[in-house]
């Protein structure tokens, strides 16, 4: 089992009701927003229905540590730090990503650590196709396997 990230590609404009929930219980609030969640059937059923308005794929343990150390955010808007990290749980950023692609720790082990991380655009842009065309055929949206990392680190 592995480590699915899903970001959100599409805006709130003319959701429907269902579409709308999931991605809430998702942590998917707006437009450029990153969740890591367990590659499980429950998610698997959840991405199914919201295919048209995401894009996922399998993140390896260095993206998920550069989306911590530059995006990991704490209430008040504060960044989350190392030593943050080391006070609240005892471990070091590389321990805890070892331990949370182990499936031993959860991102919720860390008081107050946002479930989601906020991304920019990406920098030169998405795929040619735009953000309605599916990933198969040169757009954005659904299934990238392991090209989610470069994505990401596009958009850090």
């Amino acid at each position: 089992m592995k480590k699915i990230a899903i970001i959100r590609i599409r805006g709130k404009i003319g959701l429907k009701k269902g579409i709308k929930d999931t991605l809430n219980l998702l942590r998917l609030f707006n437009k450029h927003t990153c969740v890591v969640v367990d590659g499980n059937e429950n998610y698997s059923g959840m991405i199914k229905k919201v295919k048209d308005y995401v894009t996922w794929g399998e993140i390896d343990s260095e993206t998920f540590k550069l989306l911590l150390q530059k995006r990991g955010k704490l209430p008040g808007k504060k960044n989350l730090t190392e030593e943050y990290l080391k006070d609240k749980s005892k471990l070091s950023y590389d321990d805890f990503v070892n331990e949370f692609f182990e499936f031993k720790k959860k991102m919720k082990d860390v008081p107050g650590l946002k479930q989601f991380f906020k991304l920019k655009p990406p920098e030169k842009g998405f795929e040619r196709k735009g953000i309605k065309q599916p990933f198969s055929l040169g757009g954005v949206l659904g299934y990238r396997k392991e090209k989610i990392n470069d994505l990401i680190r596009k958009m850090l």
